[in-house]
């Protein structure tokens, strides 16, 4: 696998160009913000109201949709997956330049086709392995994350040059960018948010909760065995693997972990893992998240609502209050970003 850092690209590939970042929540503004202080023409498209005025107290020229596409050579599309359809449509594809490029920060509407560009347009996917606050935290510190690079359409025979530029000014050339195809960053994206990263983490910590409340425990001792103490595992694991945090806890925390482990994730777990893959490879997810949309979210709005109800948000909100250092150089400010 190849990997390109900042010294192997010209940026002068995208100084000269305009880019319209479309969109301005968790990956737009960190987008926006670190092609700024490359010092990239940038330009934001947004409709009016919504983040308009978040996007101008941050310096950033701000434009309706259609006119930051007109004025564009690069539109970066960061809107979410399931409102770039419809953006695509009435903003962006009738009013692209000529030899112009189409870029995305996920592959999902491209690989599932539910944007399909004209053959003349460039299109390529610069996407960030960490979400977009980390993005701009780690940039501003000189530094970077990881970035994947795809190219699906090159009619200019320059897509590959042009998305290893917006890439490295971003941030992805201080830590490595690494090649992919829409298909396997789409497929793999998904998978590891519904299996491990979010639905698996988020069910595991619920049900350990409820496991442990319900046998008679306290819930502050629950919220703090099975909610609070999973970022110092998670630290631990970031930082060298799953070998790096077995070698900082405790034996007897090995222990449970090598012989307790695999009777959580059995056999059956597996079995699930794969028919999930498979619901993702065949578009049948992509078909059900779209219907959802179209039917104005009835069963994911549901889910969220009782989410949110579940008792382990009431007590980590209570514990959390006594521990005024989390909010310390916290990576969400909702307020401005």
């Amino acid at each position: 696998m190849k990997i390109l850092y900042d010294r192997d690209i010209d940026l002068q590939q995208i100084r000269n160009k305009t880019v319209a970042v479309i969109g301005f929540g968790s990956q737009g503004h960190a987008h926006a913000l670190n092609l700024k202080d490359s010092r990239v023409n940038v330009v934001v498209g947004l409709r009016e109201g919504g983040s308009w005025g978040k996007a101008e107290a941050n310096g950033l020229k701000v434009m309706p949709t259609a006119d930051a596409v007109k004025a564009a050579d690069i539109v970066m599309v960061l809107a979410p997956d399931e409102a770039q359809p419809a953006i695509y449509r009435h903003d962006i594809g009738p009013h692209l330049k000529d030899g112009a490029s189409l870029a995305f920060g996920h592959g999902f509407n491209i690989h599932f086709k539910q944007i399909v560009p004209p053959p003349s347009v460039n299109v390529f996917m610069v996407a960030p392995k960490g979400p977009g606050h980390l993005v701009r935290s780690e940039y501003t510190k000189g530094s970077g994350v990881p970035m994947l690079l795809a190219i699906q359409q090159d009619p200019s025979g320059m897509t590959h040059r042009v998305g290893l530029a917006y890439a490295s000014a971003i941030g992805g050339g201080r830590a490595g960018i690494i090649e992919t195809t829409f298909r396997e960053e789409t497929e793999t994206d998904l998978f590891g948010e519904q299996v491990v990263l979010c639905g698996g983490l988020t069910s595991l910590i619920q049900a350990g909760y409820e496991t442990l409340v319900n046998a008679g425990y306290s819930p502050e001792m629950a919220y703090f065995e099975c909610l609070h103490e999973v970022k110092l595992i998670v630290d631990l694991i970031y930082e060298g693997g799953i070998a790096n945090m077995r070698y900082s806890i405790s034996t007897t925390a090995k222990y449970g972990d090598v012989t307790r482990g695999p009777r959580i994730i059995t056999e059956e777990t597996r079995k699930e893992m794969r028919t999930i893959l498979e619901e993702i490879q065949s578009g049948r997810f992509a078909r059900e998240w779209v219907l959802e949309n179209q039917a104005n979210r009835p069963v994911y709005n549901a889910l969220l609502a009782r989410g949110e109800a579940h008792p382990v948000e009431e007590v980590g909100a209570r514990l959390r209050a006594m521990m005024p250092w989390l909010t310390k150089g916290k990576l969400v400010d909702k307020s401005k970003n």
